[in-house]
């Protein structure tokens, strides 16, 4: 059976395109910025936006990376994904988390679904910038 491939030299990133992969990550809607998505970045980071600011104001955890707590652990990668929002929480984060509470413990998953939101929409910028229909 003859092998086929499945990418061709079209489908490849340029040079622009792994800078919007990575804004989009670093800032969320930079990226669909980059590519002339005006209306969708504005979207997305009012959206990632939002769920991390209110999972700040919640007083939400915010993980950093543990060896031996898997749930820790995936809780980091989850926040991350949120990119400037997560850097700036862990800078920012003043009195720590305040779990105790039920709006502590909502925020803490607001922070992860901003972070999980962000990754969606880097795999949208990546199917953009791949796709070249900026």
């Amino acid at each position: 059976m003859p092998e086929t491939n499945i990418t061709s030299d079209s489908d490849a990133l340029t040079p622009a395109g792994y800078a919007a992969i990575i804004a989009a990550w670093l800032v969320p809607g930079l990226g669909h910025f980059l590519l002339k998505h005006r209306g969708r970045a504005a979207v997305i980071f009012l959206c990632v936006g939002g769920l991390a600011v209110a999972g700040y104001a919640m007083r939400g955890q915010v993980y950093s990376m543990r060896r031996g707590d898997l749930f820790g652990f995936m809780g980091h990668l989850a926040e991350i994904g949120g990119g400037i929002f997560y850097f700036l929480a862990r800078f920012f984060e003043p009195h720590g988390a305040d779990t105790a509470r039920v709006a502590g413990v909502y925020g803490t998953r607001f922070l992860a679904m901003a972070g999980l939101l962000n990754f969606l929409c880097v795999l949208d910028a990546w199917g953009i910038a791949r796709a070249g229909k900026s």
